[in-house]
């Protein structure tokens, strides 16, 4: 009983302690209801508004005297294509001592076809080796070597979007692929300005360098390219967005009903009929769409003048309306039933022969004397008209006035 007694007194308490935290007394001495959720909140006097959480602060080396190595070497390895290779050897002093700059080594092996990079004593920035990652990437991906290498800033990242596995057939994929493109490269460089993004498309992948938010809209175009949702339409949101980011009495406003709403119905063949049908219905009675509160008006019988533009108008024929029938049609004959009701299945080879030879040069004599009068419609003479000579002009005007004497 004791226990019992000791839980019910501590449960008593609690419900008593949250419901005197779910009231805040205020500086007039009214209390106020407060959200059970926020009732352990405080102020933080750190977090003012004037500090913006999403500027990314600037790494800077440290001075000579305060530098500390690292404790472990941090390296990654990448494979690199066959094709790349020349291109690699030629440009890797150039990235060397890039790398160098940021306190990374690299190292090319020419006979595996693969890249590393790893930390050095010098290293005093623990994220690099991650940005080196990414610049070896850029480069096995066919990025050249002075755009790849302006990720290792620090306001700059990178997406290598996989699209290879995204569309089963292979024509399909590479229109959807080269719609990405567009005529020209109109589209892509169309995406390149609206999310200020670099954007490269080859084989079965793409590759993108930007800010964070321009590579969310990149992955998301690319994406729903290969879903077989046009680019233009990402393209038409992107602009009205950049155009109401201008006015600034829409900043903490929705723009959702400024923004164009694009759906896709896939309908099945039962629905697609439902639908057809009741169109047909509609057409063939239209008193039935009408409302049935409605008064019904007799058309006139009277006659109305019809202007020389007007024309009547003519009253659609009433479509049959077609019954679904479970059965399938009737099995056409096969090509072996046309030769055995025709006779032909019976020949010899011989004959056979004979018979098609006989059928193609009845068909190209058909072919060539229609082609024959085609070319020979140019070399018909159109009708001259020939002018009145004087004989003809006297007898004119003679009937002439003769027709008035009567």
């Amino acid at each position: 009983m004791s226990a019992e007694a000791s839980s019910s007194g501590i449960s008593k308490k609690s419900k008593k302690n949250k419901s005197k935290a779910a009231e805040a007394v205020n500086g007039d001495g009214e209390t106020q209801e407060v959200d059970k959720n926020k009732r352990h909140r405080k102020d933080k006097p750190w977090d003012t508004d004037d500090i913006d959480h999403w500027n990314i602060p600037q790494f800077t080396a440290p001075a000579s005297g305060e530098h500390k190595p690292f404790l472990e070497e941090s390296s990654f390895a990448l494979l690199f294509p066959k094709y790349r290779e020349p291109y690699l050897r030629s440009i890797w002093s150039n990235i060397t001592s890039e790398l160098d700059k940021y306190g990374l080594a690299c190292e090319l092996d020419l006979v595996q076809g693969q890249m590393t990079v790893k930390t050095t004593r010098k290293t005093w920035d623990p994220y690099i080796v991650l940005k080196g990652r990414d610049l070896l990437k850029l480069l096995a991906r066919g990025v050249n070597a002075p755009q790849a290498i302006k990720v290792l800033q620090d306001g700059i990242a990178c997406d290598i979007i996989k699209i290879g596995g995204l569309v089963r057939n292979k024509e399909r994929f590479v229109k959807r692929r080269q719609r990405l493109v567009g005529p020209n490269g109109s589209t892509l460089k169309a995406i390149e300005l609206l999310t200020e993004c670099y954007v490269l498309v080859q084989g079965n992948t793409v590759s993108a360098m930007g800010s964070f938010k321009g590579l969310k809209e990149v992955r998301r175009i690319i994406i729903d390219c290969m879903n077989n949702i046009h680019p233009i339409y990402r393209i038409k949101e992107l602009m009205i967005r950049r155009e109401l980011a201008k006015d600034p009495k829409l900043a903490g406003e929705s723009w959702d009903r400024f923004l164009p709403k694009f759906q896709k119905k896939h309908l099945s063949t039962s629905e697609k009929t439902a639908k057809k049908n009741s169109a047909l219905e509609r057409q063939a009675d239209p008193s039935s769409s009408v409302n049935p509160n409605s008064i019904p008006v007799a058309p006139s019988t009277s006659t109305t003048a019809v202007g020389e533009g007007d024309k009547p108008k003519r009253t659609p024929f009433p479509t049959k309306k077609k019954t679904y029938t479970p059965f399938p049609p009737p099995q056409q004959p096969s090509k072996l039933d046309l030769q055995l009701a025709s006779g032909e299945y019976f020949l010899k080879p011989r004959e056979k022969e004979a018979l098609e030879k006989r059928k193609k040069a009845e068909k190209q004599n058909e072919v060539s004397a229609q082609r024959r009068a085609e070319r020979e419609e140019a070399f018909v003479a159109p009708p001259e008209k020939r002018e009145e000579g004087v004989e003809e002009r006297r007898k004119k005007r003679k009937r002439a006035k003769a027709e008035d004497l009567m």
